[in-house]
């Protein structure tokens, strides 16, 4: 369970993506997540060429890869996943689209338990969200490391 506190310091992508989860039943919120999983933006031509420069995320079943970059005061995340995986796409897809564009801080400052949030923790097995979770992880270490070179 998630204390007011922890809620209040998501940011309005995240809050939004959390309350659309939270408004429908289990059933419809795999539905949602599958809809997320066929809009994962498109990785940059300088990632496609390179897909290395992108971390795997060993705690994901699927060959996920993930980076988070700060440009500027904005970070935007990228991910891959394969078609066949569509949890672990809709996952990328959310962080994809909740991450970028956020300020750096905004990104540390997400709640460790985010993909607990979603209400899913019955439509799938721990070890999705476990890779969800692993995501978010990388993308904060990520941000940090670029923040202090």
């Amino acid at each position: 369970m998630t204390d007011a506190a922890t809620t209040d310091r998501l940011p309005d992508s995240l809050a939004e993506i959390r309350d659309d989860f939270l408004a429908l039943g289990e059933r419809d919120r795999l539905q949602l997540l599958l809809e997320f999983s066929r809009e994962l933006p498109d990785l940059p031509a300088r990632y496609e060429a390179a897909p290395g420069l992108l971390e795997r995320v060993e705690e994901c079943q699927s060959p996920v890869r993930a980076f988070a970059e700060v440009e500027g005061d904005v970070v935007r995340f990228y991910a891959t996943a394969p078609q066949e995986a569509p949890t672990t796409r809709g996952f990328a897809s959310i962080l994809a689209q909740g991450l970028s564009g956020l300020t750096p801080q905004q990104v540390l400052d997400v709640p460790e338990d985010f993909p607990q949030m979603l209400g899913l923790a019955r439509a799938v097995s721990p070890l999705r969200l476990g890779g969800m979770a692993g995501m978010l992880t990388r993308a904060k270490r990520q941000v940090r490391e670029q923040l202090a070179a």
